[in-house]
């Protein structure tokens, strides 16, 4: 099923294989969210252990919240502030040097139009990829699919609904390009 899921394709999340995948995630975040910040060492493990991949000089504030942490890659140099959550059911790609508000939503689930799909609990997912230098103000959302180019800045708040180019200032909601960045 993680293959399906990982594919875009539909999967059932109630696959046990993926279900322990996520306790897993839980565990760790829970344990990651309770550390001191005296404690970088502990932290800087928790989250190797719990994203796919953490880049050098990586510092992201807890609470942070993931579905399965695995498939979220994050390159050297990020922030990330506090309530920082990342639903990784696809793949999470943040670059180099990017800045993360507090409470930003990094969504990859979709769930069908279609009821009795719904019913069946049935779900997919879109990858979401961030560039490097990118800033995200707080409560900024960015919903499945989506890819923000390099050195972009999205204003506190804005819902991120399709993919924003390289070098420029996006807000509101929907986001929408409001100037270019020289």
């Amino acid at each position: 099923m993680r293959e399906r899921m990982l594919a875009g394709d539909l999967y059932i999340a109630d696959d046990p294989e993926l279900a322990a995948q996520s306790l897993r995630a839980m565990d760790l975040t829970d344990a990651f969210n309770a550390t001191s910040a005296r404690d970088p060492e502990q932290r800087r493990r928790l989250l190797t252990e719990l994203l796919g991949e953490v880049g050098e000089g990586v510092e992201i504030r807890p609470p942070l919240r993931v579905d399965y942490g695995s498939h979220i890659r994050i390159g050297a140099g990020t922030f990330a502030n506090f309530g920082l959550i990342a639903l990784d059911v696809a793949p999470i790609s943040i670059g180099a040097d990017v800045q993360i508000g507090t409470n930003v939503q990094l969504l990859t689930p979709t769930h069908p139009i279609d009821p009795g799909l719904r019913r069946a609990k049935w779900e997919a997912a879109e990858p979401i990829v961030i560039g490097d230098n990118v800033w995200l103000g707080s409560g900024a959302i960015v919903l499945p699919g989506v890819t923000i180019g390099e050195n972009t800045v999205v204003g506190a708040g804005a819902v991120v609904t399709r993919d924003l180019p390289a070098n420029v200032v996006a807000v509101g909601n929907p986001a929408r390009v409001v100037r270019s960045i020289d």
